[in-house]
């Protein structure tokens, strides 16, 4: 392996590292990325990936991956619909922002996700046996997460349970690099990230990686305390959306593991040793507990928060927006990145009622950054029709069935790394029916794995 290969695989693990990494004053010109640390290593490591394709020659794409022709598949509809809407498109005008402006700073996005990132990750991966860049890839993984966790335990201490004495502690943090300490003042733990969803979303994606650690790790406490550290995360930062996903995928990883005789009892052994503890901290702060579980039931009951949330009439209010909008345009859509100018005229008046959201962020003309449609599904029905929604869910649903195929067939070493990307792939997919945004890290890093995993096996 030559130099250059070297430094821009250290440049991958960097920015695996970095990914919860995101409360930082970056380059604006990246739009929505410029805060994401992880971003700058990666487009770094792919300039470098050019640099060697270049010295040998040789450029190294995963041109024969069903995956990858079906990301280029996208493209293409993107393209066909921003020019069957162009008329619509060169006329809008929201937010200081021109329709063509805005569908290709959408598009650049796109494709920094599932191009740029998706060939990068591949250039990687292929280098190593899968079995090794799987556990560095988990290794790197783990002590990012032992970061986020030093981190986002403090501020549980302090948020939480009110042991204000721990806030120069946590200052301390500042000395890090992409590191600005702040402390939420709803009461919620976001750790080093710089919201509690983006929390959510990282601990969606770590987690079944940290599940693994159950059934590889020698050392008695690893096989439990990677996933111990995920869930108290869960638990305290307030994203329902991680307290779902992440339950989803433990119960998942639960019932197809409890079907194999030798993890049922290694899981017996775990819990003979974590129930007791737990048990006694629970009596320890029965009142504490007591009140934060009833906190987090609450916060799951949509039909109530739907009344009385604006974060959920918000939510709730878009997506039933963008879904209007479909209606108007079914087969081709708006065009990329559209959807705001034509579902402006949609808001449900149950959302914008007594809702200051819409009023001081969403139809402010001084404040330049456009809504979430919160539902990458129902924004895709909007911009890109029935067609770009089918191909997009096609992709999602191949890898799931692949992974799972993998995971059945499979009596190797390998069969763990199609599980992790198994549940990944499950629970990264729901978490787009909460987010509208391709900057998915994880679910494109599982894409050039389950590509390296199919070369591999067949």
């Amino acid at each position: 392996m030559n130099s250059l290969k070297k430094i821009y695989v250290l440049f991958f693990l960097l920015g695996i590292f970095f990914i919860p990494f995101n409360e930082f004053d970056g380059f604006s010109f990246l739009g929505e990325y410029q805060n994401e640390a992880a971003t700058y290593f990666f487009l770094f490591g792919f300039f470098l990936v050019c640099i060697d394709s270049f010295v040998e020659k040789k450029i190294i794409l995963p041109v024969r991956s069903i995956y990858f022709k079906i990301i280029l598949l996208f493209l293409g509809w993107i393209f066909l619909s921003a020019l069957l809407n162009y008329p619509s498109i060169s006329e809008s005008y929201f937010k200081q922002t021109a329709g063509i402006s805005r569908f290709f700073r959408q598009l650049i996005s796109f494709l920094l996700s599932s191009v740029i990132f998706t060939v990068f990750f591949w250039n990687v991966i292929r280098i190593y046996p899968l079995k090794r860049i799987f556990s560095v890839i988990r290794a790197v993984m783990w002590w990012s997460l032992v970061f986020v966790f030093i981190y986002g335990f403090i501020e549980i201490l302090i948020v939480v349970f009110g042991i204000y004495q721990l806030i120069p502690v946590l200052s301390a943090f500042d000395i890090f690099p992409f590191v600005n300490t702040k402390l939420d003042p709803g009461g919620r733990v976001s750790s080093i990230s710089y919201e509690v969803p983006a929390l959510g979303n990282y601990l969606i994606m770590v987690a079944p990686w940290m599940f693994s650690y159950i059934l590889t790790s020698k050392q008695t406490y690893m096989r439990f305390l990677p996933v111990s550290m995920v869930l108290i995360l869960m638990f305290f930062s307030g994203s329902r959306t991680a307290l779902i996903n992440v339950t989803i995928q433990l119960l998942i990883f639960l019932i197809l593991l409890l079907r194999r005789r030798k993890i049922r009892v290694k899981i017996t052994k775990i819990l003979t040793y974590t129930l007791p503890v737990l048990l006694i901290l629970l009596i320890m702060n029965v009142g504490k507990i007591s009140e934060i579980i009833t906190q987090k039931a609450d916060s799951l009951n949509f039909s109530k928060n739907l009344t009385q949330s604006v974060s959920n009439k918000t939510r709730f209010g878009m997506q039933y927006a963008s879904l209007k909008v479909f209606i108007d345009d079914p087969v081709f859509g708006v065009g990329l990145g559209q959807e705001t100018y034509h579902k402006r005229k949609y808001y449900p008046e149950w959302a914008t009622k007594d809702n200051f959201e819409f009023d001081l962020f969403f139809e402010n003309e001084d404040v330049k950054s456009f809504p979430s449609g919160y539902n990458i599904y129902t924004r895709l029905l909007a911009e890109t029709g029935v067609v770009g929604f089918m191909i997009f869910i096609g992709l999602i649903s191949l890898a799931i069935f692949d992974a799972f195929f993998y995971y059945r067939a499979l009596r190797n070493s390998n069969r763990l790394i199609a599980l992790t990307v198994f549940i990944s792939l499950i629970g990264l997919s729901l978490n787009w029916l909460q987010t509208d945004f391709f900057r998915q890290y994880g679910f494109w890093l599982m894409l050039a794995i389950l590509i390296k995993l199919k070369q591999q096996e067949n």
